[in-house]
């Protein structure tokens, strides 16, 4: 064989890419995909018709004054509020059966024949559940824009400081927010994989990973553990809002940076070990 004929063959060569795009594919005809992008871009629609008819227009949550004056307090809003249950699921429905599908069809002692390595196997599917996750996060953001700026109109914005912001300015701290919202949907992803590839079944791990969100929530609340609260997964759902103050407070999104590496860093790599360690005969 010759040097050439070698390098062809090494480019044609199954990859991370092509497990990728197989993953993509694949999430186009799954229920679970179109449910989970459906509540993502209906929520905010329903949630501004419920502006629209409710009488008492008083809230005691952030940006609550602001929903009938721009549209853009609406996604906003629904960051903070969807962190409760709305987007750890949303997350989970693909992350939590992306692996664990693979048993129940029974298709993972073929996907583990095909010329591919594990590492590559396990990359390409993360970054498909990753790919899922920012789809749905910024859906859910562009739709809460769009059906805000119908209701209340494009107009300026109140920072969490009292400063009036404009409205293209205003729509660039919603995206950004976005982005930094991320950060602890990473670290969800993270552990729908880990709880995918131990529990082997769609449900348990899409349950669980909803379950270890509200957990985290729930000890947030509960009495004499406040000091843990900084450093709580669901604390770091919020770190955005530095983002709305003037001048813009950067220690919460920084504090959320590694503190969810201390949760998602160990929970991939965990996952990867079992999937690395998975016993192909047993499927």
């Amino acid at each position: 064989m010759t040097t050439a004929t070698a390098g062809r063959l090494k480019t044609n060569a199954p990859g991370v890419g092509t497990v990728y795009r197989w993953e993509l594919f694949k999430l186009r005809y799954q229920k679970r995909t179109y449910l989970g992008l459906g509540a993502a871009a209906i929520v905010p629609i329903l949630f501004v018709v419920a502006i629209h008819f409710r009488h008492d227009r008083r809230g005691d949550f952030a940006f609550s004054s602001y929903l009938t004056k721009s549209g853009l307090a609406v996604p906003l809003v629904i960051l903070l509020f969807g962190a409760i249950w709305l987007f750890p699921l949303i997350t989970a429905l693909v992350a939590g059966d992306i692996f664990a599908s693979e048993d129940h069809n029974g298709t993972l002692k073929t996907v583990l024949t095909r010329s591919l390595e594990r590492w590559q196997i396990f990359a390409g599917k993360w970054l498909a559940a990753t790919t899922y996750a920012i789809v749905a996060i910024f859906l859910s953001g562009t739709v809460g824009v769009i059906a805000g700026s119908i209701q209340s109109g494009f107009n300026p914005l109140q920072s969490l400081s009292g400063t009036i912001v404009s409205a293209p300015k205003g729509l660039e701290l919603v995206y950004v927010s976005l982005l930094v919202y991320l950060i602890p949907i990473m670290t969800i992803v993270a552990i729908g994989l880990l709880l995918s590839v131990v529990t082997r079944n769609s449900a348990a791990a899409v349950v669980g990973t909803l379950m270890v969100s509200l957990l985290f929530q729930l000890i947030g609340i509960l009495p004499g553990l406040g000091s843990l609260q900084p450093y709580l997964l669901s604390t770091q759902f919020n770190a955005w809002q530095g983002l709305l103050r003037t001048p813009i407070d950067w220690s919460p999104i920084v504090r959320a940076a590694w503190v969810c590496a201390l949760y998602g860093i160990p929970s991939l790599a965990a996952a990867y070990l079992v999937f690395l360690r998975r016993d192909v005969a047993g499927g």
